[in-house]
């Protein structure tokens, strides 16, 4: 179940691998998140000294008036992620044309989030996506109106 999508990430790119990741949360930030509070907008992940970091997210506090002083709600979040998982996210980052970005907040037990590594899309490709399901959507009205003038 999808907490929050980064929707333009999926819109302008071509999502080539996707890793499961856990984050360093606090107790507020899990209960903005349940309530499906929060933003993937321009976020993206980053690779530092072994470690990777959700970078951009903005999660704002579940309650404004409870919120502790100094709270920052795009401050960076620490993922939680295997070793070979770090280093396959740190070769994507240096690789021409790959980045890695957030696809989704979930929730299974526990908040995790869904990390992609994207190549984006030019401007072609993505109306040539947009022109092929649109076609979907009307192949699939004409055969529902086909099966429905049979009864």
């Amino acid at each position: 179940m999808a907490l929050i999508e980064n929707k333009k990430a999926k819109l302008r790119c071509t999502v080539l691998e996707t890793y499961s990741a856990g984050m360093e949360l606090t107790g507020s930030e899990v209960k903005a998140l349940r309530a499906k509070m929060g933003s993937l907008d321009g976020a993206r992940v980053v690779v530092r000294g072994g470690e990777a970091y959700l970078v951009g997210a903005t999660i704002p506090p579940y309650q404004t008036a409870n919120v502790e002083k100094g709270y920052d709600p795009a401050r960076t979040r620490r993922l939680l992620l295997k070793k070979d998982e770090i280093a396959a996210l740190a070769d994507a980052e240096s690789k021409k044309g790959l980045t890695t970005v957030p696809l989704e907040v979930y929730n299974e037990r526990y908040i995790k989030v869904r990390v992609g590594i994207v190549r984006g899309k030019g401007k072609g490709d993505r109306r040539e996506e947009l022109k092929k399901k649109e076609a979907d959507k009307e192949a699939a009205r004409a055969l529902k109106r086909k099966l429905a003038d049979r009864r």
